[in-house]
């Protein structure tokens, strides 16, 4: 997810009969160079890592769709009734129907939504087996395998894109990606700035592709650069977000969080000191919490109590254990979302915490929301719209920087090559004093931040060192006697 200019190296072009050079021939600051290259090679080797986060994300998108037509008779009930049957009772008949595991979690069914008992089952390990009730009649209409809450197919398709089903060694991909996709971002948009100046170009030939261009790299170079700006927003958003919850680079966010106490805040479920309730379900199976067993009317109780706290809109009823207050959160992931939580004692029915979405850090909120965006849910539809419109001008953007490095390559008898050659060295020997100074401590602080971004770049520089000796010696090489 870049935009990867893959430009030639600074010399002048042809003129062209249809339009005037780009820019004038002249050499390219230390500046320009040094950015050119790096975004030259980081486009080369980066960009395939980025073709398949944005194809698995394409795919990704459009699972709220795929949702629908697998499980659309678990998930929805094919008549909504006058009013849902008492939160005890469904959770008893899914009890019933699938008695093994303990009920860890329940979201009562609003609308055609069927409620969602959630079991806990050792055997699972991060996966649970969700029990789908009709909240109307009581029917159990099936039962998935589910990861906090997403059905297989979206678990599937969420490993693919996280992964690619590799496991922890899979999820370096996707990290290496995200830790990249900013720097060729914001390089691009400098370097294609830094190119229309240069040739005094009007801000419209910034954001509109120039068609005047003759065919070629020229043209191409446009549209791979103006595309690249139009979509630098989003995928600064989508480097950004993606990094929050990687491995390397996400641990480092969550010790900054911790350091500036910027996380959500915990939502204590202690009660004062008392004799732990007996069971007194009347008939309704108990539902096992992470304790024992609870009272199952308990729910009906603690669902009353959030919904006059108010707590509106879907909800997500966590049993608490024996001497525990049990936790109601709102589970609306929409705009405006509602994510405020209650502590309740199942007992008596009486709040005993609260923690409101709007009193978090604001690091907390973005973060969230930003999650939320990243996944296609905040905006509804919209927001499936626009990632998906995202993935396809990345991959749009990532071939044209590769035509344009096949268009760059020499096609004279004697200096044919398979590829463009790539821009010249020596732009850190140019740089100024003061440059050098400030200039390394922070890519070392960024890169300590982004640890993959970091070992990448010294391999790139390792590489790059160890092709330039090996060409310096070439060319001081003496010439072959004789002949």
């Amino acid at each position: 997810m870049s935009v990867t200019e893959l430009s030639d190296p600074p010399r002048p072009e042809p003129a062209s009969s249809t339009a005037p050079p780009d820019r004038p021939a002249r050499s390219a600051s230390p500046f320009g160079a040094l950015l050119l290259r790096l975004h030259f090679y980081a486009g080369i080797l980066v960009a395939p890592f980025l073709v398949v986060a944005a194809l698995t994300g394409l795919a990704y998108t459009v699972a709220p769709q795929v949702d629908a037509v697998l499980y659309g008779e678990v998930l929805t009930v094919t008549q909504v009734g006058e009013r849902p049957l008492p939160v005890a009772d469904q959770v008893g008949a899914a009890r019933n129907a699938h008695p093994e595991g303990s009920v860890s979690a329940v979201q009562p069914g609003t609308g055609d939504r069927t409620t969602r008992v959630v079991f806990t089952v050792p055997e699972l390990a991060e996966r649970q087996h969700t029990v789908y009730v009709d909240p109307y009649t009581g029917r159990v209409q099936g039962r998935l395998t589910t990861w906090f809450g997403s059905t297989p197919a979206t678990t599937w398709l969420d490993d693919l894109h996280r992964n690619l089903h590799l496991g922890t060694v899979g999820r370096h991909y996707s990290e290496l990606a995200a830790s990249w996709l900013w720097v060729l971002a914001l390089g691009g948009v400098v370097l294609w700035w830094r190119r229309r100046r240069a040739s005094r170009a009007t801000a419209r030939h910034l954001l509109v592709p120039d068609l005047t261009a003759a065919r070629g790299v020229r043209r191409t170079r446009s549209w791979h650069a103006t595309t690249g700006i139009w979509l630098t927003v989003g995928l600064l958003f989508l480097s950004a977000t993606g990094l929050t919850w990687s491995r390397y680079a996400g641990a480092n966010f969550g010790a900054g969080l911790d350091a500036l106490d910027a996380r959500a805040p915990q939502l204590s479920t202690a009660l004062a000191a008392g004799p732990v309730p007996a069971d007194t379900g009347g008939g309704h199976h108990g539902a096992a919490g992470a304790g024992g067993v609870v009272e199952s009317a308990a729910f009906d109780r603690v669902l009353t109590t959030a919904r006059t706290a108010g707590l509106a809109g879907p909800v997500e009823i966590a049993p608490g254990a024996p001497g525990s207050a049990w936790t109601v959160t709102q589970v609306d992931n929409t705009w405006p979302v509602a994510k405020d939580r209650v502590a309740v004692d199942p007992t008596t029915g009486t709040v005993t915490a609260r923690s409101d979405f709007a009193d978090w850090p604001v690091l907390a909120q973005l973060s969230g929301l930003g999650i939320q965006a990243h996944m296609g849910v905040l905006l509804g539809p919209v927001n499936q719209i626009l990632l998906a419109a995202l993935a396809l001008g990345l991959l749009c953007v990532i071939v044209w920087g590769y035509r344009m490095w096949w268009q760059r390559r020499p096609t004279r008898a004697d200096r044919r090559a398979r590829t463009g050659s790539a821009p010249p060295r020596g732009g850190v020997r140019g740089l100024p004093w003061w440059a050098v100074l400030v200039g390394v401590p922070v890519v070392v602080a960024v890169g300590w931040a982004l640890p993959l971004l970091g070992l990448s770049l010294l391999a790139f520089l390792a590489v790059d060192v160890a092709l330039g000796l090996a060409a310096r010696r070439r060319d001081t090489a003496p010439a072959p006697a004789g002949g």
